[in-house]
């Protein structure tokens, strides 16, 4: 992956053409929007691969996991309805994009990698492009509960039901975004909290992410 953080009008005017192209494809938060436009996706990219940075697909980055398609953060991100301050628990750090985006928009951040040369690689590439999060190493389907409750919790992998910890986890009145199905498929839930014991879920559309790992998944 690369090192070297440049960013020029190429790479730039490359963000503007994706930004156009996910508000064709429905997503309308322009404040997501503009965090798209901001956070320079080839960084996460080895430098051969940079002229793939920009298309709406998701790339691998190793041990299994990928870079999420650009389409697929805006939409989770979107779902997740974030206010500047929001407390933010990221399950499954992966490259960092994600996390990026969140910071962009102002989240005080918690986000947490179970594999491990993945998660080493993050905490050293993020800080050099000057996102500041809080990192975890560990089983992301048990949350980091000794920091909740949060405000909002985003899954970034697919997960066979909605693990109980991270229920427990989300704040009153918070928000859970989450991809739930089988291996081959999942929907993306939102979960609303209401009160100490009631949750609303809302089902939508359909997405193919990696599983979701842990003693609370797969």
């Amino acid at each position: 992956m690369a090192y070297k953080f440049v960013d020029n009008y190429r790479e730039r005017g490359a963000r503007k053409k994706l930004v156009e192209h996910l508000k064709s494809r429905g997503i309308s938060d322009l404040k997501v929007l503009e965090a798209i436009g901001k956070v320079p996706r080839h960084f996460f990219f080895d430098e051969t691969f940079w002229n793939q940075a920009y298309r709406d697909i998701a790339f691998p980055i190793g041990d299994g996991q990928t870079i999420s398609q650009p389409y697929t953060v805006a939409y989770q991100t979107e779902l997740m309805h974030l206010k500047k301050g929001d407390k933010v628990l990221e399950i499954g750090t992966g490259s960092g994009y994600q996390t990026c985006i969140l910071k962009e928009l102002g989240a005080d951040v918690y986000t947490i990698e179970r594999q491990e040369s993945i998660y080493k690689h993050t905490i050293k590439v993020l800080p050099g492009m000057g996102y500041a999060a809080n990192f975890f190493f560990g089983d992301g389907s048990m949350g980091i509960p000794e920091y909740a409750p949060y405000d909002k919790i985003i899954v970034t992998a697919g997960a066979p039901f909605v693990p109980e910890a991270l229920l427990k986890q989300l704040k009153i009145g918070g928000v859970l975004v989450i991809p739930v199905g089988d291996a081959h498929s999942q929907k993306m839930v939102t979960v609303f909290r209401v009160s100490e014991k009631d949750y609303e879920k809302i089902e939508l559309d359909t997405f193919r992410f990696v599983p979701l790992v842990g003693d609370q998944a797969w």
